[in-house]
């Protein structure tokens, strides 16, 4: 089934699921427990279908899932435990609410079974952990975004699922309201215990809100680990393109500290040893370190070069300079680096002729396998 992703602590949910599409095969294998785990990816590459078969959305299923030692999917067995019965809580991410339904009868939708004093209770309990008390008797249309959002993850929890699945649950928000849930959602990830995938194709919420990461790239799982570790030492150029890395050079090793970047035309000292052979090298716009140093003392040996640069995009606060090392160009399309700057530095930087020089820290260099 491929690659499998293991997490730390007691598996609460295991996975191994394939299914085949014309010119596309999902095939990801993966356990969790307790600790929310991001799944991170381009778009297509088969996030949300991951999050419907654990729901028991998706037919046409090849594998085995297991939730809390319970069998939910077992095609050899021919084991299928319908989607209300699999105790999953799904946060779609256009929120799927009734919109004839109240806030609060959309809310208790799967309590019907429970005493209306319990169904009570957990409802109450619910709107006030997610602020929506009051909100009762509302209708959906009548909400704003973050609201509806919020009613929705409700209805995922009340009725205490075993696995909570979030499908890119601040995609349809503006940045303010984005902002607001994301401190909701945290607070009450902390507070639940039960397994958390959250799926999201944007890497600083994957960040801000898991511990762990499992990267699927075309159907199959690429890498999986610690949050701060695949940010720090991604393992393929996938993973660090996904993670924000926008700068790549072919590579071949020299010796075993020694890289020769072929689209950079420069060679480049790493930090560590390398025994294998690579493919390429990169590194993080923000870790790419501008200075006004004149021509003639740019040390080749601490991977400093001379850079004029091509063109450059303003924001509010930062800004991104596309770079060329060795020479100048007129053609705006013809630059190696792109590099992320506060905009204070950008205006200091301003005041001084070119060429510039640019430095590639040795300890930010990222070597990746070929």
């Amino acid at each position: 089934m491929g690659r499998e992703a293991s997490f730390g602590g007691e598996v609460s949910l295991e996975v191994e699921i394939e299914k085949s599409f014309p010119g596309f095969t999902l095939q990801v294998a993966f356990r969790a427990g307790n600790a929310p785990v991001g799944i991170l990816g381009a778009s297509g590459a088969g996030k949300s279908m991951t999050l419907r078969a654990i729901a028991g959305f998706e037919p046409h299923l090849r594998g085995r899932i297991v939730l809390d030692g319970r069998v939910l999917f077992d095609s050899a067995a021919g084991i299928h435990v319908p989607s209300r019965a699999r105790k999953v809580g799904l946060v779609f991410q256009h929120y799927a609410l009734f919109p004839h339904l109240t806030v609060l009868q959309n809310i208790s939708f799967g309590l019907r079974r429970l005493e209306p004093a319990e169904r009570a209770r957990r409802v109450a309990e619910q709107m006030a952990a997610l602020h929506l008390s009051g909100l009762e008797n509302q209708y959906p249309g009548m909400l704003s975004g973050g609201q509806q959002q919020r009613v929705a993850l409700a209805r995922c929890l009340v009725p205490k699922p075993a696995a909570l699945l979030l499908d890119e649950p601040f995609s349809a928000l503006d940045t303010h309201l984005r902002s607001q849930l994301e401190l909701q959602v945290h607070e009450t990830l902390n507070a639940y215990s039960g397994v958390t995938l959250l799926v999201s194709h944007n890497l600083e919420e994957i960040y801000r809100l898991c511990g762990e990461i499992i990267v699927l790239d075309n159907g199959r799982v690429v890498a999986s680990g610690p949050r701060d570790e695949i940010f720090r030492r991604p393992p393929n150029v996938v993973t660090a393109r996904l993670t924000g890395c926008k700068n790549f050079s072919r590579a071949r090793i020299i010796n075993p500290n020694l890289v020769e970047a072929l689209d950079w035309n420069c060679s480049l000292r790493c930090k560590e040893q390398m025994q294998s052979a690579i493919g390429h090298v990169g590194i993080r716009a923000h870790h790419i370190c501008v200075t006004s140093m004149p021509p003639g003392v740019h040390d080749a040996s601490r991977n400093e070069f001379p850079c004029w640069l091509v063109a450059a995009t303003e924001g509010p606060f930062r800004v991104t300079a596309y770079l060329r090392m060795h020479s100048s160009t007129a053609d705006s399309s013809d630059y190696h680096l792109q590099v992320e700057m506060p905009l204070e530095r950008w205006t200091e930087l301003q005041s001084h002729s070119l060429p510039w020089s640019v430095r590639l820290d040795p300890e930010c260099l990222i070597v990746l396998p070929d």
